[in-house]
This record gives structure tokens, C-alpha cells and sequence, in this order.
């Protein structure tokens, strides 16, 4: 599975405003709710449900919030740039601005789900990407970026 497979373009926001977690957790759930067919609240709920287990906040400003849902046929992904930084609990306390969410099919394969989240989180990582998805000024140059990512990673 790539990045490609799991991403569509309208998919990916920028210049996003949100003043919390619950809000910036709310746009990826209307983006999802919009282009995934979707209801945006039981998307939110999930979302929610899953930070109260645990926060998604991975480290260095991104955040990969997950969950699984009914309606889906496949893993799918929602990308956001927040304008200015969230706090998100994340593992280093630092404030997000990068969101990576992926949603599994309710009745999927976990391993799946794991495998996209792990290749999600290994690609974020890394520092050069961070800073070019910071300055990227369209969703298909973030696209791009990722995709490239996968693809020169994977090499």
C-alpha cells in the first residue's frame, strides 16, 4: 500500500485554521465526512474516542489521529496543515501543525490498519520532509511530496 493509494488530493487542506485539538479533529472529520462519503459527526465521534484512549500526537508538530468505520471499503487519509500550532499531547509537548489521519474499515484487517499507520508515522519522521510539507504552498505539491517520499524510501 502507498501513500498515492491512501491520499487523494482533495483530501489535503492548508492553511487551516483551528484554535484546539477538538477543532482541528473537526475539520479532518468534515474533510473526511466530504470526500470519503462520509457522516462528519461519527467520524468526529471515532476520532475522539480514539484520543481519549491515548493522543495521537506523534512528536516534531504531527499528529496521526486514526479510527475505524463503518462505510469504508479501503484505508483512507485525510492531510492537514494547521495555520498556527494546536497543542495535541503529543509524546515531546510540543504543539501540531502537521495531521496525517487515517481511517480503517470497521471490519478490516488490523494489520492493515497498523501497516498504514507505521508508514504514516517512519515517513514523518523524517526531518527534510517535515520542513518542505511546512512550505509546500498547494495540495498537489504535498501529493507530490509524499508520494515521493514513499516511492524514493522505498528504493
Amino acid at each position: 500500500m502507498q501513500i498515492g493509494d491512501l491520499l487523494d488530493r482533495n483530501a489535503i487542506a492548508l492553511r487551516v485554521s483551528a484554535a484546539n485539538k477538538r477543532k482541528a479533529l473537526a475539520v479532518i472529520a468534515e474533510i473526511a465526512g466530504r470526500n470519503l462519503g462520509l457522516d462528519a459527526g461519527e467520524v468526529l465521534s471515532a476520532l475522539t474516542e480514539r484520543e481519549q484512549a491515548g493522543s495521537t500526537g506523534v512528536g516534531h508538530g504531527v499528529a496521526a489521529p486514526h479510527a475505524r468505520l463503518e462505510g469504508l471499503t479501503r484505508m483512507r487519509g485525510v492531510f492537514v496543515r494547521l495555520e498556527q500550532p494546536v497543542e495535541f499531547d503529543s509524546v515531546d509537548d510540543q504543539p501540531v501543525d502537521l495531521i496525517f489521519a487515517l481511517f480503517a474499515p470497521k471490519d478490516g484487517s488490523g494489520v492493515e490498519h497498523l501497516r498504514a499507520l507505521a508508514r504514516v508515522s517512519r515517513l514523518l519522521r523524517q526531518a527534510g520532509l517535515r520542513e518542505q510539507l511546512r512550505k509546500a504552498q498547494t495540495a498537489d505539491a504535498i501529493h507530490a511530496l509524499l508520494v515521493q517520499e514513499v516511492r524514493s524510501s522505498a528504493a
